[in-house]
């Protein structure tokens, strides 16, 4: 049975995330750009429907979320998963959960619901969202189901409303919880 990863120490997961995240972004807003020679504010949120978008992105979120607690009660599998993903997200405070959430959402969805979907279609954007939700390790592969079904709820939010706020707001939903629950694991006790 192979080795557990260690935690990363403290502030370093949140750095490189936080890096990552904005290189992803730019990458993003690049493509983008190269195609429409400019990024239309549409391509973010609709005027006149933002409400509604965001309520749907939400929910969308929370379902997710919801289908995942469903999964880990029911699947030593995901228990398994959830345990290795806590040991890589160590101790992340819950700012820099919060914070890893809304970056990580927001530039993962305006690379492959904003850019790469428009390009190359539906499928190749949610078969790409999953393979980069992966690893080496066996336990890994139930993360890379989960990305693909995510994948698609999100692109399907992105098909039907023309915009990227139901996608980021769910995927920042589903980031929020489940960092939050899994850097949880190992935060300090907070001794009032």
């Amino acid at each position: 049975m192979p080795q557990p990863p260690p935690s990363l120490p403290p502030r370093v997961l949140f750095r490189f995330g936080a890096g990552f995240y904005l290189l992803v972004a730019v990458g993003g807003l690049v493509w983008i750009g190269a195609r429409h020679g400019k990024i239309p504010l549409r391509l973010f949120v609709d005027p006149e429907r933002w409400s509604l978008d965001l309520g749907l992105g939400v929910v969308l979120g929370l379902l997710l979320v919801a289908a995942w607690q469903g999964l880990r009660r029911r699947s030593d599998a995901a228990r398994e998963l959830e345990g290795h993903l806590a040991r890589l997200v160590g101790s992340l405070s819950r700012s820099e959960a919060a914070g890893l959430s809304l970056l990580s959402g927001l530039a993962e969805e305006l690379l492959f619901r904003g850019a790469i979907q428009p390009a190359w279609g539906f499928w190749p954007a949610t078969l790409l969202f999953a393979l980069l939700h992966t690893g080496r390790e066996r336990a890994l592969w139930l993360w890379t189901a989960s990305a693909f079904v995510a994948g698609a709820v999100l692109g399907l939010a992105f098909a039907w409303t023309a915009n990227l706020t139901a996608p980021v707001a769910a995927h920042t939903v589903v980031n929020a919880v489940q960092l939050s629950r899994l850097a949880g694991k190992h935060r300090a006790p907070v001794d009032w």
